[in-house]
């Protein structure tokens, strides 16, 4: 008797596993668990074994099992199963980003002593949980047990892990399914629902109804059961109804939304004109989560409206959530037009949800009714950690091993820097380093980081930041190739619109690029709590899964390199596309000086930017120079007993001294932003292939000509003519200063503003003083015959140039 009762409880899951209809994913994963043999289902579903599948798909220890004494009539997709005693995985290759279903199927059978009903354990998918002790005995529907999900996934490796919930349980699982979703099916009217795309995460189906119509199945296998078990004891009389849909024009943008059967039939309840005055309705009640948010979907096929005859109806979802349902108020008056409602409710502590529907009193038809509903839970708000599986004692002797041998390499580098330092070694010149890094690309080795697998880390850092993967996908459009603007070291930069409009420059991280998740944090860290007019703002971040993201303000403009010279024949220095006065010049320099000094005047030594160069400055429409990418910056002074064993930055612009050194100070970013003026003023890039030795390294070629005299013999031959001979004599002047060997003689960077604020008053001064100047005066009395403006205070800036230099005190706050 027992089995037969098992029997008919199966029989009812039969239409989810066998749909008539068809519907053929691009990107699907059908999943046979603990078989070594394929089970073919109706429709596209063939569920592969994974025991002769890919090995990649199951990654960690397990055991399969298989039923002896197989109820009749059950799909051989129950047969068999993997158990798991501890964390396991199925890792999937996702090649195309977007949404997914995501469906689980466990059936309970014995096999030895053990019953599979027993297992407690909990499932993620990459980085957020999707069941929390699960148990299928403790579960709300009869065997078997079916959890369907919904989500974004992006392209790449992805993750759903099976995790028991202590040593003395296990997990298991039978069948899995994964699947991209027809487009647009969580978009209506070409707009993505605003949860889902401001929530991380993923949708759990509760409920799926067919109000007033029989079980079905649609061309996406999900199950809608009939409402006759959630209607609430004393609703007002309902009437069945039914019709046949016509084809929606523009509400139901996809087939797939929901199967014909479901939009043919519906309940109803109507007020006579002549009956009682009180209002009847029809109320269902579901058992959902306390204190949860949910997705409800409402469907209604309006077979009832006339054209001088419509139909509007009041619906109520407790505790606090009321509409009125117009179909007709997109302006579509014929009968049988599918819609459907998507909607957002938090459930209260009651444990239950109630829906009712009831006719306006003041409509011309009073007819309320109902075609289907489908309830969802939002889950996995929170990070979840996967737990690292216990090593074997082998792995973790080798381990050890390996890290002793790595401790002793760094005792012998630390002492064989301690002696070089003793030594007191003269400067060197820059590192001349060829082909790899022309165009000035180049990155120290030293620099690269390995990218790290788990970017959710970052979820400590500032959340009002934090932007969703749904949200960057629809700003760049799927990241479209046609929207990429650049690649750095951290990875591609895309263009991209919020939903506000606004326009974003959006970096995705490339582990072949070598920067990762240091830089990310880092960048995220610091850009939240600064806010300069010349530092490039940080609009949001993203790290769902393996996707780091930096979402910036947009620089309509580009780097200032752009503009200087064209990197793609940078070693024939086709300066003549640059559209830049030398006035235009000065302004960006003092621009980036600005956002540098206000940088380096923080509290407990300030930040130092590490990667100062023309690329990492950007302009915007009005040609406002900003500096951005703050991935290799340092908060604080470094201490001076300290040697870092990890040099960063970019070769052509590294510091001599801190190459030497190791040691950092402000004065390294004062090195690099001398080479950017050198590039500002010559047009070339930092570090060229010449078969003339000197000209290789820009700043020993510009330093060469400085001390000759004859810096005008290298500028760019756009600016030749157009240059006060007095502002390049200045503007030379401080690129020496800043190009000092010993950090202890260059300036810092308010001097540096101050100098270049002296060359922009000096291009401007007329031109006929420059006749009254004698040829052979010396750098001194030169300075005397120019106007007086060097002698003025640092504070007598122009307000409107230095009035942002007040927000300092705000972000960093004097200490009493």
């Amino acid at each position: 008797m027992e089995s037969i009762l098992h029997l008919l409880f199966l029989l009812q899951f039969l239409p989810l596993l066998s749909s008539s209809e068809s519907y053929n994913p691009q990107v699907k994963y059908f999943i046979n668990c603990g078989s070594d043999s394929n089970v073919d289902l109706v429709g596209p579903r063939n569920f592969v074994g994974d025991k002769n599948s890919n090995p990649s798909f199951c990654v960690g220890k397990s055991n399969y099992v298989r039923n002896k004494n197989p109820l009749p009539g059950i799909s051989p997709l129950y047969n068999t199963a993997r158990i798991y005693t501890k964390i396991f995985r199925y890792m999937l290759n996702i090649t195309q980003t977007g949404s997914y279903l995501i469906r689980l199927h466990f059936f309970p059978f014995s096999f030895k002593k053990t019953h599979l009903d027993d297992a407690l354990f909990n499932v993620s998918a990459s980085n957020f949980p999707l069941l929390s002790n699960f148990s299928v005995r403790s579960s709300s529907t009869e065997f078997p047990v079916i959890k369907e999900f919904f989500l974004t996934i992006a392209k790449g490796n992805f993750n759903i892990y099976f995790i028991p919930a202590d040593e003395t349980h296990f997990a298991f699982v039978n069948a899995i399914e994964a699947f991209l979703l027809p487009q647009n099916f969580f978009i209506v009217n070409d707009t993505a629902i605003p949860t889902l795309r401001t929530t991380d995460g993923a949708l759990r189906t509760l409920y799926r109804i067919n109000v007033g119509g029989p079980q079905v199945n649609d061309t996406l296998w999900r199950n809608w059961v009939p409402d006759d078990d959630y209607l609430t004891f004393g609703s007002s009389e309902q009437a069945p109804c039914n019709g046949e849909p016509q084809e929606s024009r523009q509400r139901l943008v996809v087939t797939d939304i929901a199967p014909d059967a479901v939009y043919k039939t519906c309940k109803k309840v109507s007020i006579d004109n002549n009956g009682p005055s009180n209002i009847p309705n029809i109320t269902w009640r579901f058992n959902v989560s306390k204190e949860a948010r949910h997705f409800v979907r409402l469907h209604v096929c309006d077979f009832f409206s006339q054209p001088l005859d419509t139909v509007k109806f009041d619906l109520d979802i407790s505790p606090n959530f009321s509409e009125v349902i117009d179909p007709n108020s997109d302006g579509y008056r014929e009968t049988g037009t599918p819609l459907f409602y998507d909607y957002v409710v938090s459930s209260d502590d009651s444990g239950y949800m109630s829906f009712s529907i009831a006719p306006k009193e003041n409509s011309v038809k009073k007819v309320a009714f109902l075609n289907g509903l489908e309830i969802m839970e939002f889950v996995g708000n929170s990070t979840f950690e996967v737990p690292v599986e216990h090593e074997t004692r082998k792995h973790i002797a080798l381990k050890i091993g390996l890290a002793g041998g790595a401790a002793l390499i760094l005792v012998l580098i630390l002492l064989l820097s301690i002696c070089l330092r003793l030594r007191r070694l003269k400067p060197i010149k820059p590192l001349i380093l060829k082909n790899e890094f022309l165009c000035g690309r180049g990155r120290s080795p030293s620099s690269t980081t390995k990218r790290t697998e788990n970017a959710s880390i970052v979820t400590s850092l500032n959340l009002k930041l934090k932007m969703s993967l749904v949200e960057i996908l629809a700003a760049t459009e799927n990241f479209n190739p046609k929207l990429l603007i650049g690649e750095g070291g951290f990875g591609k930069v895309y263009k991209g619109t919020l939903e506000s409009g606004m326009k974003v420059a959006v970096k995705r991280s490339d582990s072949s690029h070598g920067q990762g998740l240091p830089e990310f944090q880092t960048e995220i860290m610091i850009l939240s709590r600064i806010q300069h007019r010349h530092l490039v703002s940080l609009v949001g971040y993203c790290d769902e899964g393996l996707e780091m993201i930096l979402v910036y303000e947009f620089m309509e403009n580009g780097t200032l390199r752009d503009h200087l010279y064209d990197r793609k024949e940078c070693l024939k220095n086709p300066s003549a596309e640059t559209e830049l006065t030398w006035k235009q010049r000065l302004e960006i320099c003092i621009g980036s000086a600005k956002g540098l000094h206000y940088l380096h005047t923080g509290p407990d030594g300030g930040i130092f930017h590490r990667d100062v160069k023309s690329t990492n400055i950007l302009l915007d429409e009005h040609y406002v120079a900003k500096v951005a990418d703050f991935g290799l910056s340092q908060s604080g002074m470094p201490d001076p007993d300290h040697i870092s064993m990890s040099l960063k930055g970019s070769f052509g612009y590294l510091d001599p001294e801190y190459f030497r050194t190791l040691q950092l100070t402000n004065k390294s970013d004062v090195y690099s932003f001398g080479v950017v003026l050198l590039e500002v003023l010559c047009a070339r890039p930092p570090i060229v292939n010449s078969k003339q030795r000197e000209e290789i390294n820009l700043a020993e070629w510009g330093m060469f000509w400085q001390k000759e005299g004859q810096l005008e013999k290298i500028i760019d031959p756009l600016l030749v003519g157009h240059i006060n001979q007095n502002s390049l004599r200045k503007f030379g002047e401080i690129t020496e200063k800043c190009l000092k060997p010993q950090g202890a003689d260059r300036p810092n960077m308010l001097d540096v503003c101050w100098d270049l604020e002296y060359a922009l008053q000096l291009q401007q001064t007329p031109a006929h003083r420059e006749a009254h100047e004698d040829s052979t005066t010396t750098a001194a009395s030169t300075d005397l015959a120019l106007p007086p403006m060097q002698n003025l205070s640092y504070n007598m800036f122009p307000v409107d140039d230095y009035s942002d230099f007040n927000s300092i005190c705000s972000v960093f706050p004097t200490k009493s």
